[in-house]
């Protein structure tokens, strides 16, 4: 097991990467227990923006995919109400040893959630802010993805991705827009993480998802009722 320490605006997070979490079908190592580069530059990216543009104090926040938790972590380093950090079950405990570990008990929950289940998002709710970092890389689970954000997003939901650009990833954001989703690439000049240089960061990118308009939604599976 390993621990980082992460600059966050005048802060630090620490972030333990479990080496020993395993997929418990296939005893293949699951790499969301450890920090990629994509939670690293949209951290930054993050913490940048937070000093100019974007005001992350008292927004709820949702991060879908979350590994080892960095950017929602990040978020409530920032000044986010409420942070629920969601992933499949055996990356659970991970993520809250790092919730316990930076003191963020009060403020970021952990749940368990596969993207387009129904009973997973009934019991989700609506968020001002979704996150997600290098989850564009299979274009069979992206359906399902943009199901469970039709389910958590309002007309006021802003929704970040940050990716490391690979041969799947304009596939994934095809299937994306087939969803009925716009795609805004953002300026990541401000996203620059240590260790990573220029040339690095070229090779990533910073995207505003934008769900459809509710009214495109008459026949989403999601339950509101349900929301919290």
């Amino acid at each position: 097991m390993a621990m980082r320490q992460i600059q966050v605006a005048d802060d630090t997070l620490v972030i333990h990467e479990l080496e020993d979490v395993c997929d418990p079908a296939t005893g293949r190592a699951l790499t969301g227990s450890w920090i990629w580069a994509s939670a690293l530059v949209l951290s930054n990216w993050m913490t940048n923006q937070s000093r100019t543009n974007f005001s992350f104090l008292g927004k709820t926040v949702l991060e879908l995919g979350a590994g080892a938790g960095l950017p929602g972590l990040t978020a409530a380093r920032l000044g986010a109400s409420q942070v629920v950090l969601t992933d499949i079950k055996p990356l659970l405990p991970g993520l809250l040893k790092n919730v316990e570990a930076n003191g963020l008990g009060e403020q970021v929950k952990v749940r368990e959630l596969m993207w387009g289940s129904d009973e997973s998002l009934s019991e989700v709710g609506e968020f001002d802010l979704v996150l997600m970092s290098d989850v564009f890389y299979n274009a069979e689970e992206m359906v399902g993805l943009a199901k469970t954000l039709k389910c958590v997003c309002n007309r006021k939901t802003t929704v970040l991705a940050a990716t490391e650009v690979r041969p799947s990833t304009a596939e994934c954001l095809s299937e994306f827009v087939r969803e009925g989703f716009m795609l805004v690439e953002l300026p990541s000049e401000f996203a620059s993480s240590e260790g990573m240089d220029t040339e690095s960061l070229d090779s990533f990118a910073i995207f505003q998802v934008i769900p459809p308009h509710e009214e495109s939604q008459m026949d989403s599976p999601c339950n509101r009722d349900h929301r919290t």
